[in-house]
């Protein structure tokens, strides 16, 4: 069952967009993104930096007006007048976005002067019990921690009540703690009906969430559960181990059949569709040094590196020896 018809039977879509599109100087960022997430749901929103996640984002929240498609966010129109939507979205931007030189309280009574709530006090004063920060409340946020600054930016987003949170790679640069506390947190809002879109570079964050949406150079690769993901892609993956892998790497690279080498640990995984082709290459290498080759379970990691190696690229050839600096 594909994730849409799965977020269709759920109910109402928070989000229910269609061939979305995006072009800045003449090159396609977003390009006819198709995205439904239904009310409750935690969706994963992956790929690589540059893929057209924020841009997405920032469409679905009104910040950016589309140069194509349609849909609703909130069951709001996304093309018209996004007010209506602003005041029922959180979003967190991957770079915290607040005041420095003000304390936590002041930073989130800011934030709640914008939104014209009837009871800023209030409203402050559960947002700071909520998110855990009223023994802090009068630390200067240029003070904190990137854990504390984190958990200040989500108490932000949260002070209006939202029924929808967009998360743009929140928990960039935090401890493992920190990361796994904000996970929980989020887990708490899903349980409340809140719906929630995160993008995000870490597979253990990815694996803690309903759904996933795999972009690449403004495109839609995969999407489903976890598990319809790995089984969908029709990857086969093994893991060679051994003495000096390093060197091995580069022929396996650019070996006929294999989309991907990764290193994991003292070990590596070489993936492809081909199992014939993949098996041929890695016979080649088998007598060059005392390794051990075999078959793996493929997981997150290797789907995603793998739909990256093989997705079309964007940019133009002036503008691929702009990026890498050639």
């Amino acid at each position: 069952m594909s994730a849409v018809s799965t977020f269709t039977e759920q109910g109402q879509l928070a989000i229910d967009v269609h061939s979305l599109s995006k072009s800045y100087g003449g090159r396609a960022v977003v390009d006819k993104v198709e995205l439904q997430v239904a009310k409750g749901r935690i969706c994963g929103f992956l790929g690589p930096n540059g893929s057209g996640k924020t841009t997405t984002i920032r469409m679905l929240c009104g910040l950016l007006t589309p140069d194509a498609g349609a849909g609703t966010c909130l069951g709001l129109d996304i093309i018209k007048p996004a007010e209506q939507i602003k005041r029922q979205v959180g979003y967190m931007t991957q770079k915290f976005g607040l005041y420095d030189d003000l304390s936590i309280r002041q930073n989130l009574d800011f934030v709640a002067r914008l939104f014209e709530l009837p009871s800023r006090k209030n409203a402050v004063d559960q947002s700071l019990e909520r998110l855990g920060l009223t023994a802090r409340q009068h630390q200067l946020a240029g003070s904190l921690s990137g854990g504390w600054k984190q958990r200040l930016a989500l108490a932000a987003c949260l002070i209006h009540e939202p029924r929808l949170l967009l998360l743009d790679e929140p928990t960039a640069g935090v401890d493992p703690k920190a990361r796994r506390d904000f996970w929980d947190q989020i887990h708490l809002l899903a349980d409340q009906g809140i719906t929630v879109l995160v993008s995000t570079h870490y597979m253990d964050e990815a694996e803690r969430c309903h759904e996933l949406v795999y972009i690449a150079y403004g495109k839609i690769l995969a999407r489903g559960t976890e598990q319809e993901i790995i089984r969908d892609s029709k990857l086969k993956v093994w893991t060679v181990q051994g003495e000096q892998l390093g060197s091995l790497l580069a022929p396996l690279k650019s070996a006929p059949g294999v989309l991907s080498v990764a290193a994991f640990g003292n070990a590596v995984h070489v993936a492809g569709l081909d199992e014939a082709l993949v098996l041929q290459a890695l016979d080649s290498i088998s007598s060059k040094a005392a390794i051990q080759i075999s078959a793996s379970a493929v997981n997150l990691e290797d789907v995603f590196i793998s739909l990256i190696a093989s997705a079309p690229d964007n940019f133009s050839k002036d503008e691929l020896r702009q990026k890498v600096g050639a």
